[in-house]
């Protein structure tokens, strides 16, 4: 307990109210996706898709989420509307996701999963850096509630799809599970003023010209590129088991759909409990140790996963992965704001998440192929190496410290 209040001390959570909003905003597009990966085992038996198949919607998600990294980070740092900016994200990903419910087929899913990938990305840019400029002292355990919002909803998504699939078909539960999106929506646009975002240490706009320095310097950051490398290692482990647990779980250990939304929910909910004490511990204790620390425990538990049969055992091993999977995400986000110039803090997300996105593209696609061929089993083999890959490289990272203590 001493150890976890020395961790808090710096915070005030009297001013932190913009920061849970935003965090409530960020569980909503989770939700969306979550809502998504939780139908589509049955989407898939409905439609007949193979698991290549399958995996190649879930890639085509990542392309669409990578590609709007083209414009993303320069809408926010140009234009400056990043409250405006998360609104629109979440309205248009709700009616994607009701487009996906009225689909007929495997071509009509793809222009709504491109619209959830590209509103997706869309969101980070505005979100993280609106946080990193309005919270600067405490800027772990800001961006560790902004992740927070999306282990609810990551969590709670799947228990509440997985019902909708006991009484309802699975066009139904993705139209009734997008409507609580748009009143997440609202609540940003009227809750949450653009001002809170004031920079500390520049202005909150750039220019064409300083724009284009700016990405260049961006750009030749070894220190960011090398940050960015380990965040697309770990971002492959993780949507990969997004991917791979549901299947294994309905494929292969034959749960009921709520048991299915109930183990998601466990991976979840090791996040919800560590992923604030991991922000806030790298504002004191610096990003790289608690970076290393979780990455290390996620590749132990991922490898783990190969040899765990029992179902019991296999959701009690899903809660453990969750907690060091989970409580990385702030702190790798407050380490990219850290090294970047504050002027350049969207486009720096963008660069980050472009990358994690690049990085992912191929993992369902390639995992499905291996899954057809030798099996679901294998394809966790392949996420404990790429999770080990992330573990590495974040040994080699500089150290940023927040907080200087005693």
């Amino acid at each position: 307990m001493a150890f976890l209040s020395n961790q808090f001390s710096h915070v005030n959570l009297r001013d932190s109210g913009p920061a849970f909003l935003v965090g409530m905003g960020h569980g909503a597009t989770h939700w969306v996706l979550a809502a998504f990966y939780v139908v589509l085992p049955y989407l898939s038996k409905d439609l007949g898709l193979s698991y290549a198949q399958a995996g190649a919607l879930v890639s085509l998600f990542h392309a669409a989420s990578f590609s709007a990294n083209l414009g993303s980070g320069a809408i926010v740092d140009i234009a400056g509307r990043r409250v405006l900016v998360q609104a629109l994200s979440l309205i248009i990903s709700a009616l994607a996701l009701i487009a996906i419910g009225f689909s007929a087929g495997l071509v009509g899913l793809i222009l709504p999963i491109v619209l959830i990938g590209l509103t997706n990305n869309l969101w980070h840019p505005a979100a993280i850096s609106f946080l990193s400029r309005a919270f600067p002292k405490t800027r772990g355990f800001a961006l560790s509630i902004h992740t927070l919002g999306a282990t609810f909803g990551d969590m709670l998504a799947p228990i509440a799809v997985g019902t909708l699939l006991t009484f309802l078909t699975w066009r139904d539960s993705t139209v009734v599970s997008a409507l609580p999106v748009f009143a997440v929506a609202a609540i940003l646009v009227f809750s949450v003023r653009e001002t809170t975002e004031a920079p500390t240490n520049s202005g909150a706009k750039s220019n064409g010209s300083s724009y284009i320095a700016g990405v260049k310097n961006l750009l030749r950051d070894r220190a960011i590129i090398s940050l960015c490398l380990m965040a697309g290692f770990r971002s492959m482990t993780q949507n990969g088991l997004l991917v791979f647990i549901p299947l294994f779980l309905v494929s292969v250990l034959k749960v009921s759909p709520v048991t299915l939304g109930l183990a998601m929910a466990g991976l979840q909910a090791g996040g919800i409990l560590a992923g604030p004490v991991a922000g806030a511990w790298s504002d004191r204790a610096g990003r790289q140790p608690v970076a290393l620390i979780c990455l290390a425990a996620t590749t132990l538990a991922v490898a783990c996963f190969a040899f765990v049969t029992s179902l019991p055992a296999f959701i009690g091993l899903v809660f453990i992965l969750g907690f060091a999977l989970f409580s990385v995400r702030p702190v790798i986000h407050s380490w990219t704001m850290d090294l970047a110039d504050d002027s350049m803090s969207g486009t720096a997300v963008s660069v980050l998440f472009g990358a994690q996105t690049a990085f992912t593209l191929a993992v369902p696609t390639v995992g499905g192929l291996i899954a057809d061929h030798w099996g679901l089993q294998t394809v966790l083999y392949m996420l404990a190496a790429t999770s080990l890959i992330a573990t590495i490289i974040t040994y080699t990272l500089p150290d940023v410290k927040r907080i200087q203590t005693s």
